[in-house]
């Protein structure tokens, strides 16, 4: 038997198993043994697939989470007051600001107001106005004229859903060009981003006179580029537009934004974005504001002669149908703010609307005080 010395030993172990791997190690060092494979074409296909879901999934995860949901239900179904239901939205909208990308925020959040407060309202309109004919004739102000699966229209066979799908791929390019604004101004030119986008909370009266702004300055663009933009005879745009809106008979909701693509920029897109951009709305702001433009759309165009009352949106729906019934020929703003000033208004003017819904609150208010006096027990007499 070898009687070699411990130390013997320890160095033969040592320079077998722990040596050895090193000295391969280093000598096979610009070989790809310990790189990771590359993604085989299934991988990449999965991977692609996969790419839109991993892009808006943080953000879904931080709107669904907990601080969320609690600002969304605790209003509802407690009794909290309304500083501690600002400090969970605080909480809500810094997670979100916080663990996402700005874009990524700006981006979801535009969308999801428009799908949630047009194209969803649009849908729903379009699917009662298909499902119960005899129904909607009832309360559309045309009639049968204004079914979008009517006769008049082309019946069920008609265009109503590429009207639907241009109108759906509209509003993808204007969101698609907000963001490639965005980009621009934070990638390219490397300033600050078009929208203010931040974990503090814009105060109610800055939210207030933003909207107020916002909105008027949308009806003087609104009218300026609708009139001499795509219904001047030496615009180029005229024709694209009267070819394309103007031909549907009746207005039904996704009729607001069926329109050629460069026309829909100019009509639609420019007068709602550029308000923001020149007053650099705050991101909540932009998407109040772009709620109350959604839901303008959206029952402006609807064609029905009943509307939510007090915001005189029935008078607004009528100077919408006048328009694309008269050629074009009035009724270019949205509100008809500047019609009447400009002396372009077709029918009955935002005075005569105003006016009327002043005599509709005043009407209501008399039979609210009729119905309690009717209401009162009468007072017993006391016998002397």
């Amino acid at each position: 038997m070898p009687s070699e010395p411990l130390s013997y030993w320890i160095s033969f172990l040592v320079s077998q198993y722990i040596q050895r791997p090193f000295v391969y190690i280093w000598k096979y060092r610009d070989m790809n043994f310990f790189q990771s494979a590359q993604p085989s074409v299934l991988d990449r296909v999965w991977l692609t697939i996969r790419y839109p879901y991993d892009v808006f999934r943080n953000p879904l995860d931080a709107l669904l989470s907990i601080p969320a949901l609690s600002f969304l239900l605790i209003p509802t179904f407690s009794s909290y007051s309304t500083s501690l239901n600002l400090l969970f939205f605080y909480v809500t909208w810094s997670t979100l600001i916080l663990s996402n990308s700005p874009l990524k925020v700006e981006v979801l959040g535009t969308l999801s107001i428009r799908v949630l407060f047009y194209l969803l309202p649009a849908l729903g309109f379009l699917a009662f106005d298909g499902a119960a004919p005899n129904l909607a004739v009832k309360v559309k102000e045309q009639g049968e004229t204004a079914l979008p699966m009517g006769d008049e229209q082309g019946g069920p066979k008609g265009r109503w859903w590429k009207v639907a799908l241009v109108s759906t791929a509209n509003v993808l390019l204007g969101v698609a060009i907000q963001s490639g604004v965005e980009l621009f101004f934070t990638k390219v030119l490397h300033i600050r981003s078009a929208l203010r986008i931040s974990t503090s909370l814009p105060m109610p009266w800055a939210i207030a006179i933003d909207l107020i702004r916002g909105l008027f300055l949308r009806e003087i663009l609104s009218y300026a580029l609708h009139r001499y933009a795509l219904h001047h005879p030496d615009s180029p745009l005229t024709d694209y537009h009267m070819n394309w809106q103007h031909t549907i008979s009746a207005p039904y909701s996704f009729v607001a934004n069926y329109d050629h693509p460069l026309a829909y920029i100019v009509h639609v897109f420019l007068p709602t974005y550029l308000p923001a951009l020149l007053f650099r709305f705050h991101l909540l702001t932009y998407h109040m504001y772009l709620a109350i433009v959604s839901l303008e759309e959206t029952f402006a165009y609807s064609g029905y002669n009943i509307l939510p009352s007090g915001l005189i949106l029935g008078g607004i729906a009528r100077r919408q149908e006048r328009h694309l019934m008269g050629e074009g020929k009035g009724n270019y703003g949205c509100f008809g703010i500047v019609d009447f000033v400009a002396g372009t208004t077709l029918g009955e003017d935002v005075v005569d609307d105003i006016r009327e819904e002043a005599e509709n609150t005043h009407v209501q208010e008399r039979v609210k005080g009729r119905a309690k006096k009717v209401g009162r027990k009468p007072k017993s007499r006391s016998r002397s």
